[in-house]
């Protein structure tokens, strides 16, 4: 059963300027050390940035809050498995949301999907509840 869904649309040239003028005190707020690590490895650090902000937004709707009400922005990570498919995994508040929400007898999975063609980056996610 899907229990909530999430899109949101990011322009890479709005992050590109948020780094240039607020640099490492941005991307600590906002992102985990290994979501900065991934982009500071690719050529397009904005871009793969922009990518996981909007899945963090695409997330804290389908948990059905959005970021003001208490889900804190690295609370939310974006990996990758080894074949490049992106994965979201919740901790903090944003987890006890996912739980609350969470039907007995069932687990929560997160379903998660980013793209971009410059200057767009999109993610769309769903959350999904299979019986255990």
């Amino acid at each position: 059963m899907i229990l909530g869904i999430g899109t949101d649309l990011a322009n890479i040239e709005r992050i590109q300027g948020t780094l240039d003028r607020f640099g490492d005190r941005f991307r600590s707020r906002v992102f985990t050390d290994r979501e900065m690590a991934k982009a500071a490895r690719r050529r397009d650090e904005a871009g793969t940035l922009a990518k996981r902000w909007a899945a963090k937004e695409a997330c804290s709707k389908a948990l059905g809050t959005g970021l003001a009400m208490g889900i804190s922005w690295r609370d939310m990570a974006v990996s990758n498995l080894r074949t490049g498919q992106p994965v979201m995994e919740v901790t903090g508040w944003a987890k006890d949301r996912l739980d609350e929400m969470t039907p007995a007898g069932h687990e929560a999975v997160i379903h998660v999907t980013l793209t971009d063609d410059h200057p767009w980056a999109q993610a769309f996610v769903v959350i999904e509840a299979r019986p255990v």
